[in-house]
């Protein structure tokens, strides 16, 4: 009896965001009634930020090893990240502020959630430091959260291998986190379902409107991001654009058909390495490179916050954008190289800022249009890292073989 071949679970929430647009089309009565199904779905993605945060943040930070094994590598690696992941979330969040894309969308505040009045950026710095870990855990405070991780994760790598153990339990404890993940993304058709039906029902042929201007954007920004950002750091860097561009061919292409950067790496590694790479440089810069370099998925998370921002008419004080931008920064460390991930980094922003839940559903219902190209973006990233290190170290790439 053949085999009847399985629809993936992008597929299936395509599916869902179709049918939503349908019915938030021919009967936007109804939209309000089947809303449950997407409470539902963001209750149990919110139950497990609190782990995700712990887990990645301090895998991320910690889990590069010593300070001392770092060495001069480790930092120009750092280096080399921090200057790409900013302007990679600039160009997003500056994107979707010059464009507007979710003007046309109708999405209220987050439900029962008052938005808290424009702070001074001094009285935000000293809010989002925690007296008590515990205490920020138990009220879901993603600030504190994301500060304490920070230098806990700072702290072990001091440390060193005496902090081996507590670097293994944030990283079984991420994870267990996206396992469960895995579970509750069951029930994302049905809530793409329900927040589609409502988004349209609330902004009608507009709000179409407006989720095909953020996709196309996406893909714009994207592209703009890998042909004139990562190509003119490397050709900056004097490392050959042609050359390279050829051994990242077939990683680029994998992560393309599995939006997993995850699934790319052997390819990435193995054609580094052809492409004259020294595995010294490899061994260091790109394992660092996998939960620090996230290029494609930062600029999405600026891009979407922003993009939700509009689409509930949250107007942001420049205060409240810096906080917004340098809490995005920080936790783009934690995103990690599978997909979907980066939604439950957005549950956790959106939480912290007021902004409202159901957007996920709005975001996760298009996120199979952008996620292969954005993928690929982090794929090519993780392989300029290395090329550009060993060119700062004077190691000039020579093709080993054709």
């Amino acid at each position: 009896m053949p085999r009847v071949p399985r629809i993936p679970l992008a597929w299936w929430i395509l599916i869902g965001m179709a049918g939503g647009v349908c019915l938030g089309l021919a009967a936007p009565q109804w939209a309000e009634r089947i809303g449950f199904l997407s409470d539902l779905f963001l209750r149990l993605i919110r139950s497990i930020i609190a782990p995700v945060l712990v887990g990645v943040l301090i895998r991320a930070i910690a889990g590069a090893g010593s300070m001392g094994a770092l060495g001069r590598l480790g930092w120009k690696s750092v280096v080399c990240f921090e200057v790409a992941t900013t302007i990679a979330l600039l160009l997003g969040w500056f994107g979707v502020m010059l464009t507007r894309p979710g003007d046309g969308l109708s999405l209220g505040p987050a439900s029962g959630a008052e938005l808290p009045e424009p702070a001074g950026f001094v009285e935000a710095l000293v809010g989002a430091v925690p007296t008590s870990i515990v205490d920020a855990l138990a009220r879901g405070d993603v600030l504190q959260i994301v500060v304490f991780c920070f230098v806990f994760g700072i702290a072990c790598l001091s440390v060193g291998k005496r902090a081996r153990p507590v670097v293994d339990f944030a990283d079984a404890l991420a994870d267990v986190a996206f396992r469960y993940t895995d579970y509750v993304m069951f029930l994302a058709p049905p809530a793409v379902f329900a927040a589609a039906a409502n988004a349209v029902a609330g902004g009608g042929s507009s709000a179409l409107e407006g989720l095909a201007e953020f996709a196309a954007l996406a893909w714009l920004l994207q592209g703009l991001f890998l042909g004139a950002v990562l190509a003119g750091g490397l050709f900056l860097s004097g490392v050959p654009l042609r050359r390279f561009a050829r051994f990242m061919r077939a990683p680029f292409l994998v992560g393309f058909a599995t939006t997993s950067s995850a699934a790319a790496l052997p390819s990435t590694l193995e054609n580094l390495e052809r492409f004259g790479a020294p595995r010294r440089i490899l061994g260091v810069v790109t394992p660092l490179s996998l939960s620090l370099n996230m290029n494609g998925s930062t600029i999405q998370l600026g891009m979407a916050t922003l993009f939700i921002a509009q689409a509930a008419g949250i107007g942001l004080a420049w205060e409240q954008q810096l906080v917004l931008l340098l809490t995005l920064k920080v936790m783009s460390k934690g995103v990690a190289g599978i997909p979907r991930a980066n939604f439950v980094i957005l549950a956790a922003v959106f939480q912290a800022h007021g902004l409202p839940m159901e957007g996920l559903g709005i975001l996760l219902g298009i996120d199979a249009l952008i996620d292969p190209i954005r993928t690929s973006v982090n794929v090519v990233s993780h392989g300029a890292a290395p090329a550009v290190v060993a060119r700062w170290e004077g190691s000039v790439p020579q093709a080993v073989s054709r």
